[in-house]
């Protein structure tokens, strides 16, 4: 092989100590005839291989958009998971291997369907990270974003053009597409993503989707393309969020931590102050509450007058399923509306299907205070939405009321059904009543003394 010294050549930065074979240029001309394919030709040095390959892989990384994402390997996921019960726990190990197995040989579509921070997001960059590392391309972009940089191809001081841009995405080898379904839903955002889908749908491109909605919520064009069985893999994820680190993700929406004090072993079941039909009523609500909180199962529903201890009851349940280290999330219905409503401001830090996914898909859902929010239509549609996911998914929920006769029929219907809700009448008086009597008895001494 030959020395290449050519000053057309613009070689990579210069090894510090010189090399014996390329004399420290780094590179060389193969010495083979004229005519041959690779004559005059510049290779590099053995002594750049590394340097090089460094070089494109931290190229590929920029280009991918994960360069902050490096951290997000096979290796340093858990496929056990934390914190989760056998179920779980083999679930989120297949979802593993299947990632690795795809990465190994990317062919087809495979979609990773989860809710946030079960690891999906953590398995499509690993997928993305090990191709790299093989020196193979890996474009990885969360779809808002994707949409984004299309709308600023439109700007006269875009680098790219609209087209140039567009064709790099649709034909990218390996295209991952994080948070399918955040997006903002507008015609055209429909319409450019279906073209992206339907092209690497028919030119069988390897693709990888995460998405937190559930497959009825997508794009019906799209979604025919996610489940077709010759091309694509769906996983569906159980896990939890693992950023809680072992525990199940706690939601700011939870008022619970400031009914603490509100346990079973703290109830009050005032037996020596209510007549002896009431207390047994309270007894027996009391009794039922503490069977339901050793088993959630479907809804239990108190209703009584404010302050008999139906919010109390409610609280212990939460507390107690909280005391086993899951989460419990307790609300009360009018503030849950509001951060509903704030989701949608252009200051929210939270977007609104997430706030809407973290409340309906809780493995423990405390409504405290149904039936005195306002009677908005908006209002009762996402009630009885997240209500109806609740009921057709038989998810524990405690709700507590005064009375249901304020309630949307279709709430009613659901709550009345004996077979998926139990519900229990407190009648005992509030316990706010008896500290006012006393209070009393003072004053009228003294009146009488006048």
């Amino acid at each position: 092989m030959k020395n290449g010294n050519s000053s057309s050549v613009d070689p990579l930065p210069q090894p510090e100590t010189s090399c014996t074979i390329c004399g420290g240029t780094g590179f060389l001309r193969r010495d083979v005839p004229v005519g041959h394919p690779d004559f005059g030709k510049i290779i590099p040095c053995e002594c750049r291989v590394e340097t090089i390959k460094e070089k494109n892989l931290a190229h590929l990384r920029h280009i991918s958009n994960i360069e902050a994402m490096t951290h997000y390997t096979f290796d340093s996921f858990q496929p056990e998971g934390y914190a989760l019960d056998e179920k779980k726990s083999k679930n989120l190990a297949s979802a593993y291997t299947i990632a690795r197995q795809f990465a190994e040989n990317p062919r087809g579509w495979l979609t990773f369907f989860g809710g946030y921070g079960c690891g999906k997001t953590h398995l499509a960059v690993a997928i993305a990270n090990h191709r790299i590392s093989l020196g193979k391309p890996a474009l990885f972009v969360v779809v808002p974003d994707l949409l984004d940089h299309l709308r600023g191809a439109y700007s006269p001081h875009s680098t790219t053009t609209y087209d140039e841009r567009f064709e790099q995405i649709r034909n990218a080898p390996l295209l991952i597409l994080d948070d399918l379904g955040t997006q903002s839903s507008t015609d055209w955002a429909k319409e450019k993503l279906f073209q992206l889908f339907n092209h690497r749908y028919n030119a069988r491109l390897a693709t990888v989707i995460t998405t937190n909605h559930k497959l009825e919520e997508i794009d019906p064009r799209i979604r025919s393309r996610l489940v077709d069985p010759d091309l694509s893999e769906v996983v569906n994820i159980l896990a939890h969020d693992f950023r809680g680190g072992g525990m199940e993700y706690m939601s700011e929406l939870s008022t619970l931590s400031q009914h603490g004090d509100k346990t079973f072993q703290t109830f009050d079941l005032r037996t020596h102050e209510l007549p002896r039909e009431k207390a047994e009523n309270l007894l027996q609500a009391f009794n039922m509450a503490r069977s339901y909180a050793a088993r959630p199962e479907d809804w239990i529903l108190f209703t009584g007058t404010y302050g008999c201890g139906k919010t109390h009851l409610a609280a212990a349940i939460a507390n107690e399923f909280a005391g086993q280290s899951k989460n419990a999330l307790f609300v009360v219905v009018p503030d849950l509306l509001d951060h509903l409503r704030a989701a949608f401001g252009p200051q929210s830090t939270t977007p609104y299907d997430k706030r809407f996914e973290e409340v309906r898909s809780a493995p423990l859902l405390v409504l405290d205070d149904l039936g005195t929010q306002s009677a908005t239509p908006w209002a009762e549609e996402k009630l009885y939405q997240l209500l109806n996911h609740r009921y057709n998914g038989r998810l524990p929920t405690v709700i507590t009321m005064a009375n249901t006769t304020r309630l949307d029929d279709r709430l009613k219907s659901r709550l009345l059904d004996v077979g998926r809700c139990t519900a229990i009448e407190i009648t005992a008086p509030s316990y706010r009543g008896a500290p006012s009597l006393k209070m009393k008895k003072p004053y009228k001494k003294r009146m009488s003394r006048k």
